[in-house]
């Protein structure tokens, strides 16, 4: 099969199409004809040798697809057999075929394109278990979310939107500004002009958000935690403005805050199945009504993988990149 699976770390010229063996599938885990597959920040620190693939996943890069199932393993549900489905996988995607847990996929409905669906699991999964599991976001609350026309930023917006919470984005222009609150969006902060400090206490009435998630880190974090309300939580999703933060504990104690994180990529097969369950249950039937998509920024051909990181690196994207690999 054709994959993307770069002998060495490097730009995005490292990343060309090789000839790989068709994975077998194992126990409980089904064989995946590719038809689309999500491009993400991890996919591009692992590239550059900063993200390695957690043990026993493929050095071939991609975290989600779209595509047929053509082959099952022992103890594989055999109505997936032909099925459409979008999988969350722990790497593989960039290639013909892909290995996916069982549990970890759905289906796809003719709501959805294929492109569409492979843009939807690494998002969908890691907002809904970091801003409305681990910062327990409920109706009516207001939060913030940095990155806001990101793969993640879009999705929180969708989602937002959907169960009734007030969104204050980060973006890093006016234009990008324009396109969160086009999205959805009810406030959306250049964050290069303004004091998104100053800014959420305005929209806020000086009462904080609910809760904030953050993809930066670094001294991100201490003005986040200005941003809060008592009794509010702060959630870590990665750290690309640096892994390390000076914090004010006793502000912290005194007003009750939280600060929390996680990363997906690494989870076992059994916290997945169980994200997939609750998403099938709550979150799917918005997807198969067409009331949830994907804000698609632009596709490109596997064996122009290449151009798809150079569009991400390059942070002019609104929403989501995807390969195109039939």
């Amino acid at each position: 099969m054709r994959a993307i699976d770069p002998e060495a770390a490097g730009g995005p010229e490292v990343l060309h199409v090789v000839e790989r063996p068709i994975p077998v599938a194992g126990a409980d885990e089904v064989l995946i004809r590719v038809a689309a597959a999500g491009v993400n920040r991890p996919d591009v620190m692992q590239r550059r040798g900063l993200y390695p693939p957690p043990p026993g996943a493929p050095s071939i890069p991609g975290l989600e697809v779209s595509g047929t199932v053509v082959a099952l393993g022992d103890g594989a549900e055999p109505a997936l057999l032909g099925q459409r489905v979008c999988a969350l996988v722990a790497g593989g995607g960039y290639a013909d075929y892909v290995l996916a847990p069982a549990a970890q996929c759905l289906p796809v409905p003719d709501a959805l394109t294929m492109v569409e669906a492979a843009a939807i699991p690494e998002t969908l999964y890691t907002v809904w278990t970091n801003l409305f599991e681990r910062a327990f976001a409920v109706e009516g609350d207001i939060v913030l979310v940095h990155g806001g026309t990101s793969g993640i930023g879009t999705m929180a917006i969708a989602l937002s939107r959907l169960f009734g919470l007030e969104i204050i984005v980060t973006v890093g222009s006016d234009e990008k500004a324009q396109a969160a609150r086009a999205l959805g969006a009810h406030h959306a902060i250049n964050y290069r002009t303004e004091d998104f400090v100053e800014r959420v206490k305005e929209i806020t009435s000086g009462h904080g958000c609910a809760a904030v998630l953050d993809m930066v880190g670094g001294d991100y974090v201490p003005r986040n935690l200005k941003c809060l309300a008592d009794d509010g939580r702060h959630v870590s999703i990665a750290v690309q403005g640096g892994a390390n933060a000076t914090v004010p504990l006793f502000e912290i104690m005194r007003r009750r805050l939280t600060l929390t994180g996680s990363t997906l990529r690494a989870r076992d097969a059994g916290f997945k199945a169980l994200v997939t369950d609750e998403i099938a249950r709550t979150v799917w039937p918005h997807v198969a009504e067409g009331r949830l998509k994907p804000v698609i920024d632009r596709t490109f051909p596997l064996d122009q993988a290449a151009d798809a990181h150079r569009r991400m690196e390059a942070g002019d994207h609104i929403g989501k990149i995807v390969l195109t690999v039939e």
